[in-house]
């Protein structure tokens, strides 16, 4: 796989999360859970990608 390739399978399933935590917030009984795994799963692959297109690893998110 390339690089481009890597990056925008990387896009889209970015997007896909997007389109899966509106889902989720639309609720009336939101999932805090869920939504909280879904942020935390868009971040590494925003890391990955920024990494991908700069060549410099992200700075590191303080997660709790």
């Amino acid at each position: 796989m390339t690089q481009s390739s890597h990056l925008a399978q990387l896009e889209r399933k970015h997007r896909a999360l997007d389109d899966e935590l509106r889902s989720e917030l639309a609720h009336a009984n939101k999932n805090d859970v869920r939504i909280a795994s879904i942020k935390r799963q868009k971040l590494v692959l925003k890391d990955e990608i920024t990494r991908l297109r700069t060549g410099k690893p992200p700075e590191k998110h303080l997660l709790h």
